[in-house]
């Protein structure tokens, strides 16, 4: 039962991981939009989902937890490497090598929240169906 569980929730846990990963990567953009030499980074978002969901194997887990209980969930997250990080060519160079353009970095970093709340609301509605079922069953 709970690989059928993994396997239903498998695409929004990648979505979720990879959403949360590239909130970080845009924040860290605009914390040094006024760095001198900072190169503003971004994640392909698709290429990633893509290459997640191909993988077979579970999520190797960066973290390590202790259950204390036989009914505790194991937490997984996924491991990033610097590597999967693009740079973001700049449409106007600054004097100071700094590529970071605000203006884009905020929609980037609006969207991105916009997406990562939609895939928490479709999760959600996930386990509502499941739990209907279960409790009509």
């Amino acid at each position: 039962m709970n690989t059928k569980l993994d396997e239903a929730f498998r695409f929004q846990q990648h979505a979720l991981n990879i959403l949360s990963r590239r909130q970080d990567v845009l924040a860290a953009n605009i914390a040094n939009a006024d760095t001198p030499g900072y190169l503003a980074r971004d994640i392909d978002f698709s290429q990633q989902l893509k290459s997640a969901m191909a993988s077979p194997a579970a999520v190797k887990s960066a973290v390590s937890l202790s259950l204390t209980a036989d009914r505790h969930i194991a937490a997984q997250s996924t491991n990033f490497n610097d590597d999967s990080l693009l740079y973001r060519i700049p449409d106007q160079p600054s004097a100071d090598g700094n590529s970071v353009d605000m203006d884009r970095e905020r929609v980037n970093f609006a969207d991105n929240a916009l997406k990562y709340q939609s895939s928490l609301t479709f999760l959600g509605a996930d386990i509502k169906k499941m739990m209907t079922v279960l409790s009509q069953g």
